[in-house]
């Protein structure tokens, strides 16, 4: 593995992240990226999205919102999504992507960072606990609200 960093999400880099691969059954816990793409769209003063680059390869990408303003405390710093390719999974990628995630938050004085996502077998909560998430609650959907205290 080269020197992994972060970039702005960009035309340069659109396709690259569109086409990361998965590994099987995770597709089911996922929303096509262009989902993600389009909070951007919707929520430019908020909306964070970072391309992880090993060297010059596209390799992960990383979604999160920071709204002081949002109705629930759980949306006002948010993990939307993290995409790992599937032959660099395991490699350091989420970590490092979370890592960089965690210090936008804090640079922006937010106390906690949460995640919602759906339990269940092959799913990310294994992840998200190891990177030192910790299950606080679920939404009225039943989906899981975990959360990092800065």
């Amino acid at each position: 593995m080269g020197e992994l960093r972060l970039v702005e999400l960009s035309a340069s880099t659109i396709v690259a992240v569109n086409n990361l691969s998965l590994k099987p059954g995770q597709e089911q816990f996922l929303a096509p990226i262009s989902y993600a793409v389009a909070g951007t769209v919707a929520n430019p003063a908020t909306a964070w999205q970072r391309v992880v680059l090993d060297d010059d390869q596209v390799v992960g990408f990383v979604s999160a919102n920071f709204d002081v303003d949002a109705p629930q405390d759980y949306f006002r710093s948010v993990l939307w999504r993290i995409n790992v390719d599937a032959d660099d999974q395991g490699r350091g990628v989420g970590r490092f992507a979370v890592a960089k995630l965690l210090e936008e938050a804090r640079d922006r004085g937010m106390e906690h960072v949460d995640v919602i996502y759906e339990a269940g077998e092959g799913g990310p909560q294994a992840f998200f606990e190891r990177v030192g998430f910790t299950p606080v609650g679920e939404t009225e959907y039943g989906e899981v609200i975990a959360e990092i205290r800065l």
